[in-house]
């Protein structure tokens, strides 16, 4: 993907400004006097690693927190948002890069949450019903606003919370990381409804990790690092060397396969596998598919949204129901064993959805480290919290959490470091078998090359991988063997030296995008 040629200088009004803004927690500086302008019609793009400051300078800009210090201007006047809905008042709205939404409501009533409309008998849901219709049809999605939010898969709940966004007909929209779960045919049409604000004059701030994908949407770029603005300019002089130069100061790559050892015994066998698909009677979202894994070794399983991925995942590690074939851990069929059981066992599973599904939002950084291995330090009916505090620490060293300590609340963590926290806590269980649902979702570039590493030295030791990705160029990362998903099956099975394109091929992409 290449920049738009066609932005040659920035022009039009600065319809939001942020001036000197800082912000503290606590020992920890987060912005150090950064300047941001958002401009008229235009899609400003910021790029940064996990922790540099993206989405705090959002939160602030949005009425979320407060700045330390600075000023925030709105069409040039100086404003101070108690909160959201002060911003909102004012046409900024904000996608947050963690949903959001209730699950036990209806899309209809999350899309217009908290602001209903009303007519002379009350709420007047056939208008919010018709609204949102009209929203999923503009985001080319068939989803009924009646539908319970729950049924709906991770992809299709980042569209709900895009539209609810977009119901506010906002003239300032943030969009952090909006297409984190979405599918490659989702993003094009994001993409077309942001060039459309854009040419009715809406300004879009976009973050994401995404750097190629981001490039083909923005038209400034600007570059956080360490709470500190370090480059800035328009999109027809930047490229994603210069990007990644300026977030992290050299170029990083993901890694490559661990080499120089044998494989050793198979752990994980799975054998004709199937699995129902919630939604559709008869369906199979899995259908009858057979793969075995060895001690260290590492598979990649790349596939499109709806290809089965998560699916096989979550049924291998006891989450969903199979109505089909085994699961073999050292030989030993796995029917009727439990979560806990399989991770006992040494199966283990990194969920896609860390908030909902990795993470307890309300518990600190180091209780979410040690809650799968709960058992280690239980001694009768009490816990020994010297030997808690032992593997804490062990884990953060281990997986390279940036953190203040156990003790600090797991949301003060960027997307990344609380990704690290999820593959820790699977870490201090000793599995012999990990398998991560899209490890790399929603963190920068630096993070990824730290979570392969990760994988790459475990599987030297003789843990067996398997990770799931929707990026083809995560499938080189670590993998020595590329799985291709599509429609519940397996359609190829590469080696680390295979091109791109006989990936997107095997998937069905290509046909997808045509």
């Amino acid at each position: 993907m290449n920049p738009r040629p066609d932005i040659e200088r920035r022009g039009g009004e600065t319809v939001l400004a942020a001036r000197g803004i800082t912000k503290n927690y606590g020992g920890i500086r987060a912005l150090k006097g950064v300047d941001f302008e958002v401009r008229r019609g235009e899609v400003t793009t910021l790029f940064g690693e996990n922790g540099a400051g993206k989405s705090t300078l959002m939160k602030i800009l949005s009425g979320v927190e407060r700045p330390s210090s600075g000023t925030i201007e709105v069409d040039g006047e100086p404003v101070s948002f108690a909160s959201s809905v002060e911003a909102q008042a004012r046409g900024i709205a904000i996608i947050h890069q963690e949903l959001s939404l209730a699950p036990n409501m209806n899309v209809r009533d999350n899309v217009f949450m908290g602001r209903e409309l009303t007519n002379a008998g009350g709420v007047d849901y056939a208008e919010e019903a018709r609204q949102t219709e009209r929203l999923m049809k503009e985001l080319e999605e068939d989803i009924d606003p009646l539908t319970p939010l729950h049924d709906l898969r991770l992809g299709q709940q980042q569209i709900v919370e895009i539209a609810r966004a977009l119901s506010i007909d906002a003239r300032i929209l943030i969009m952090d990381e909006p297409t984190s779960a979405l599918s490659a045919s989702e993003v094009e049409v994001l993409f077309k409804v942001i060039r459309d604000l854009t040419a009715r004059g809406v300004s879009i701030v976009y973050i994401s990790h995404h750097l190629e994908e981001a490039l083909e949407i923005t038209d400034y770029a600007v570059v956080l690092r360490d709470g500190t603005m370090t480059a800035n300019a328009p999109a027809a002089e930047i490229d994603l060397e210069w990007i990644v130069r300026n977030m992290v100061g050299e170029n990083y790559d993901l890694g490559s396969p661990p080499a120089g050892y044998e494989f050793g015994q198979t752990l994980l066998s799975i054998e004709d596998v199937s699995v129902p698909d919630a939604s559709i009677a008869g369906r199979r979202v899995v259908d009858r598919l057979s793969l075995d894994l060895r001690a260290g070794e590492i598979v990649c399983i790349y596939g499109l949204m709806g290809a089965g991925r998560t699916e096989l995942l979550e049924a291998v590690a006891g989450r969903v129901a199979m109505n089909g074939g085994r699961v073999r851990l050292y030989g030993e069929d796995l029917k009727g064993c439990t979560i806990a059981e399989r991770i006992a066992r040494g199966l283990v599973l990194v969920p896609e959805d860390r908030q909902r599904d990795g993470l307890v939002q309300t518990m600190t950084v180091g209780r979410n480290l040690s809650l799968a291995s709960i058992s280690a330090f239980v001694r009768g009916i009490f816990l020994s919290r010297d030997r808690e505090a032992e593997i804490v620490d062990h884990a953060i060293e281990d997986v390279q959490v940036k953190t203040e300590g156990g003790n600090a609340p797991i949301g003060s963590l960027s997307g990344g470091n609380q990704q690290k926290v999820v593959i820790g806590k699977m870490m201090t269980t000793q599995p012999s078998v990990m398998l991560l649902d899209e490890p790399s979702r929603g963190i920068d570039i630096g993070a990824k090359a730290e979570v392969f590493r990760l994988l790459s030295e475990r599987a030297r030791e003789g843990l067996g991988v398997i990770y799931s990705t929707s990026e083809v160029g995560e499938c080189f990362a670590v993998a020595h063997r590329i799985v291709v998903m599509s429609r519940g099956r397996i359609a190829a099975e590469f080696g680390p030296d295979v091109s791109k394109e006989d990936i997107m091929a095997a998937s069905g992409e290509h046909e997808a995008a045509a």
